[in-house]
């Protein structure tokens, strides 16, 4: 998705020409400038992707779609003197934000280069004596015994051992050893974002360590299936040309996740278990797949990321006892085949949470809490996303009616 915003330059009127605008077909006479008037106000400094461009153009949008009192102010901008001085409308937010090399200069020093036998990738420093948070397919072969050595930012090494793993979140956590004095990141809330909300993308995409790219969110709530750093082609989400039964996750080393953060910000492998940060300089998501187009060209710009409030649910239990514990819902999906997306419950677990509800086989799901379900996927990553012991609402149709059912979900066992 792009977001390309109208770019006019100066804070507000036409003051290139004068202050009036130019006549249709041509640029204003210069005798047309009056003289003896005191400067503008110098512009401010442009920040992260909000500049004096983008308050320009925002102020004509306002003129174009809202009107009213703020499109009044803008409109007679272009008629007198003594309109012009009258307030105009003031974008805090954006005066506000850090720079793209401001926040690059804050968060840098807390992303680290991870290096074992079976490749290599990113992680965010979680404590200053050595706690990393990163992707369970960076560290997967150092789970086999393999061995991990971790970079930073300034250039230092340090040998490192696995804490502990999720595979069904994609995480885990290690443990750089005899370190200290550390800069950890600073962790958002997910929760918070919204599409078109400026971010960087932070890591060691093909081994370049540090390195930084920029962009927006794209969406949210995205339904994806991450794998290994060698088979990014994998990392598909549904309506992506794949055809294959969505059978809860288990091809091998494959993981279907939930909510995740689509982004433009380019993303290659390296890149996971890096972070995705916001405009002040807080990791709000963790780095973890890309979709290509099934050729050799690579990334075509499209990249996704676990959501921070996950990663910290999941990176706490890891931390304080090794383990993380799941939500279980009781159902084996398949993707729809009618005209009405959802997904097809092809079996029910007797005794589970399902059960209990009174779903049944042959039950068309088609939302799943707030979430649309488009295919299997979608439920087996919003399951994941599910602290155990919550409350879900489900929707689904049996005999072509639309039926709404509570179901509280239990511990996977």
């Amino acid at each position: 998705m792009n977001a390309n915003e109208p770019r006019e330059q100066g804070a507000g009127g036409w003051s290139q020409f004068g202050d009036q605008p130019p006549s249709a077909g041509g640029f204003p006479r210069r005798e047309t400038v009056i003289m003896n008037q005191p400067p503008p106000p110098k512009p401010p400094r442009r920040g992260f992707f909000v500049g004096r461009k983008t308050i320009a153009g925002l102020a004509l949008a306002a003129v174009a779609v809202g009107g009213g009192a703020v499109g009044a102010v803008a409109a007679t901008a272009f008629q007198d003197t003594t309109v012009v001085s009258a307030p105009s409308p003031v974008f805090k937010a954006a005066s506000n934000q850090l720079t793209v090399a401001q926040v690059a200069q804050k968060v840098q020093p807390s992303v680290v280069m991870i290096q074992g036998q079976t490749g290599e990738g990113s992680g965010v420093v979680l404590s200053d004596d050595g706690l990393i948070l990163t992707n369970n397919h960076v560290v997967v072969g150092a789970g086999q015994g393999g061995q991990m050595t971790v970079k930073f930012n300034d250039g230092k090494t340090a040998k490192a051992s696995v804490v502990g793993t999720d595979p069904s979140t994609d995480l885990a956590v290690i443990r750089a050893d005899g370190v200290s004095g550390l800069t950890k990141a600073s962790l958002g809330d997910s929760d918070q974002l919204q599409v078109g909300d400026a971010v960087l993308a932070i890591g060691s995409p093909l081994g370049l360590d540090g390195s930084v790219t920029a962009g927006i969110v794209s969406a949210l709530n995205r339904t994806v299936t991450v794998g290994g750093e060698q088979d990014q082609q994998q990392q598909l989400p549904p309506g992506w040309g794949q055809q294959r039964e969505q059978q809860q996750g288990q091809e091998s080393g494959a993981t279907t996740l939930g909510d995740a953060i689509q982004t433009d910000a380019a993303i290659n492998p390296g890149n996971s278990g890096g972070a995705l940060v916001n405009a002040a300089g807080q990791v709000i998501g963790i780095n973890s797949a890309i979709a290509t187009n099934g050729g050799s060209s690579g990334n075509i710009g499209v990249g996704f990321a676990i959501p921070v409030n996950t990663a910290k649910q999941v990176s706490d239990q890891l931390i304080s006892g090794g383990k993380v514990t799941h939500a279980f819902l009781g159902v084996s999906v398949t993707d729809a085949t009618g005209d009405v997306p959802g997904a097809l419950i092809r079996q029910v677990t007797s005794g589970s949470p399902a059960d209990k509800a009174g779903l049944k086989q042959g039950d068309l799901i088609t939302k799943i809490g707030n979430t649309p379900v488009e295919g299997g996927d979608t439920v087996v990553g919003q399951v994941r996303g599910f602290k155990v012991g919550q409350q879900v609402q489900i929707t689904y149709m049996r005999d072509g009616k639309s039926s709404n059912v509570s179901v509280t979900l239990e511990e996977k066992k």
